[in-house]
């Protein structure tokens, strides 16, 4: 890997960066609907609509309006403010992002484990017992829609464990009796750095459902990819060479062969990654987690234009971001790679 190929992917990236944020502004501009008649309330009076207007620019040419978007984006760091909540959209994205990260990081930490072994395991023992129920838990995973698993996973809980949490992101009573002070968002990482342990269990206790709910539907996507990479991989002739030579099986598969097959593994996690970044939003509706992807929706029904352009771009840069350092880790992970 070369210097010049890092520094083409980043400025490929922030091209892309830029196309995004002319088309989420264009989108924004044509739907129906005033931003500054629904910043003014449910009976706006036509002066403060003209007043509104004026502050936001909405009476400039669009091309003005572009640029004044861009220089409160990247000078001050301004999305604007929300309709709904009459907070600085970046607040709003410091408030409700951190659940959704906290969530989907947990899934995605999980999504790797099993797919990745449940895939090699399904290869190497092709065509076996354990290869057909591993696709059979796989295609089932991809059958079942999201919010029905997720209901299911709710009334089973419910008739088995008493008490256990079905929603939300921490108990009321634990909030009230065991209060933890907000630090970076995360409550995992807040609770262990100060050691309240009560929060921490009820904390991890919530994410349960939602996690469970995650992982069984995405993983089977990862282990498909790695199934039918290290099929082809097996195949070869130096894997067949190195099985002659006397090589261990394990060391066959793992160092040799799952290395080579993990490029496109690494690419459908990194897509798995960025789809659940952008907000669940099904399953954060049905768990009741204050996440990116209520939030988003809730912004959606209010057409809170502020709201769904900072949501909108906050996903390109996390789809963006992602897709540079997957091309980065391919280059890692396999050495016979070579950019040019």
């Amino acid at each position: 890997m070369t210097t010049y190929y890092l520094l083409r992917r980043l400025a490929l990236s922030i091209i892309s960066f830029l196309g995004v944020l002319v088309i989420t502004f264009m989108l924004s501009y044509v739907v129906p609907g005033d931003p500054a008649v629904l910043a003014a309330g449910r009976v706006p009076d036509r002066k403060v609509v003209e007043r509104i207007r004026k502050e936001m620019g909405l009476d400039k040419p669009v091309y003005v309006q572009f640029i004044m978007y861009l220089e409160r984006l990247f000078l001050r760091q301004d999305l604007g403010k929300s309709v709904v909540t009459k907070r600085p959209v970046v607040q709003d994205l410091k408030i409700y992002f951190p659940a959704t990260f906290e969530l989907v990081t947990l899934c995605l930490i999980l999504i790797t484990i099993f797919g990745v072994w449940a895939g090699v395991v399904s290869a190497v023992r092709r065509n076996s017992a354990l290869d057909h129920t591993i696709r059979a838990i796989s295609l089932s995973g991809i059958s079942m829609p999201e919010f029905w698993l997720a209901m299911m996973l709710q009334l089973i809980v419910i008739q088995v464990i008493r008490g256990f949490p079905i929603d939300g992101r921490v108990s009321i009573d634990v909030i009230v009796h065991h209060p933890l002070r907000q630090i970076t968002g995360f409550y995992l990482l807040d609770s262990l750095v100060q050691q309240n342990w009560l929060f921490l269990k009820s904390a991890l206790l919530h994410l349960i459902l939602p996690v469970s709910t995650l992982t069984f539907a995405l993983v089977a996507y990862v282990v498909r990819i790695t199934r039918a990479a290290m099929l082809e991989i097996l195949n070869l002739d130096y894997i067949q060479t190195a099985r002659a030579t006397g090589i261990s099986s394990f060391k066959v598969v793992y160092k040799y062969a799952l290395r080579n097959a993990l490029i496109p593994v690494l690419t459908i996690i990194g897509m798995v990654y960025g789809f659940l970044l952008r907000g669940t939003v099904l399953t954060e509706l049905i768990f009741s987690w204050p996440g990116i992807g209520r939030y988003a929706v809730n912004a959606i029904f209010s057409l809170d234009f502020p709201a769904i352009m900072g949501v909108a771009i906050l996903g390109a840069s996390m789809i963006i971001l992602l897709n540079l350092i997957v091309d980065v880790l391919c280059a890692f992970v396999n050495p016979t790679v070579r950019y040019r």
